[in-house]
């Protein structure tokens, strides 16, 4: 059925803004590079790309009868957070297992930014350790067990929210919004750069765009070091979406393009291209990326621009998702 026939709980101040890049497009002597700002997109905790694809399970959890929003994420995840933040909107609980998904030897990893935030807003906080992997995790399921256990009805929010059947659903709506601000602004976003790890986010897009039938690529920069797994997620994720909202085709392979070259070894441990992101787009345009996610798609997006793949007469569109109070655990980085 069409996406607009689906329930949306509205969490977010509107459309996510869009503005151009212009100090960082001239430094890099290309295409000229736009953001549209999902770090910028609500009230609730300093939002991030999260929240939109909550406003469609929160509908869902309420129909559920549930009590206990249940998530799953890395220690300094941005997505546990948003589901705290959410939670606390709507007047349900929330437990978050956060997991060591990330081997950085910052003393104040747990205690500093996305994770103190979640402890603020009141959520149920359990540290678990337990290595990096965007599967269901054991954790997760007995965190499940023990709301149930007592006398609790949870909601269960995989990673990311995104191996969840409404998962695509808010960023297949994101391309709505960027056709939309395209006739307003007079402009058309032919390359479409976004961070894919657990992929909902990436997916969403990829079947939001296709029912526009544009030339338009969207390109996402794994920051998950294992782009095969990432790929195989966002590939399930996108068709299932596809579907869910009726585009009535199926999605050729072209349309899922998911980049390896800039996540380094692991999962959440920045490399020297991460950092010269950070550092080239703060210093240019007053604009705070984070070193696990958009410091990485940026990476990628200054990399293709440098070397060619994205043309110079292009008109990019830089997704940003958000996370910089993940920032606060990699101070060390700035010293």
């Amino acid at each position: 059925m069409p996406l607009s026939d689906f329930d949306r709980y509205p969490l977010l101040f509107g459309p996510s803004p869009v503005h151009p890049l212009d100090r960082l497009s001239a430094h890099l002597g290309g295409a000229r590079i736009w953001a549209k700002r999902d770090d910028c997109n609500s009230g609730l905790a300093f939002g991030g790309n999260k929240t939109r694809k909550l406003e469609y399970l929160v509908p869902d959890a309420l129909r559920q009868g549930a009590d206990t929003l249940v998530t799953i994420g890395g220690v300094q995840s941005n997505h546990t957070r948003q589901v705290a933040a959410v939670a606390a909107k709507v007047g349900l609980k929330a437990r978050l297992v956060q997991e060591s998904w990330v081997d950085w030897p910052d003393p104040v990893n747990d205690k500093v930014g996305n994770i103190l935030l979640s402890r603020v807003m009141g959520a149920h906080v359990e540290l678990v350790d337990a290595g990096f992997g965007i599967g269901v995790k054991d954790s997760w399921n007995r965190a499940l067990e023990e709301v149930r256990a007592a006398g609790g009805t949870p909601y269960a929010i995989p990673a990311g929210a995104s191996d969840h059947p409404l998962g695509g659903l808010g960023f297949a709506g994101w391309a709505g919004e960027v056709q939309e601000q395209e006739r307003e602004l007079g402009v058309f976003f032919d390359t479409i750069v976004v961070c894919t790890v657990t992929g909902s986010t990436h997916a969403g897009m990829v079947a939001g765009f296709a029912g526009q039938d544009r030339p338009r690529r969207v390109l996402g920069i794994d920051a998950s070091a294992k782009p095969e797994e990432t790929r195989a997620q966002v590939e399930r994720i996108a068709r299932g979406t596809a579907e869910l909202i009726g585009l009535g085709r199926d999605l050729r392979d072209d349309e899922i393009s998911v980049l390896s070259g800039w996540a380094g070894d692991r999962y959440g441990i920045p490399v020297d291209s991460t950092m010269e992101a950070i550092r080239l787009t703060g210093g240019l345009e007053g604009v705070i990326l984070d070193p696990v996610y958009e410091g990485k798609s940026m990476a990628g997006l200054i990399g293709l621009i440098r070397g060619g793949e994205i043309p110079r007469e292009s008109n990019v569109l830089y997704a940003h998702l958000g996370g910089q109070p993940a920032l606060n655990a990699y101070s060390g980085l700035f010293r």
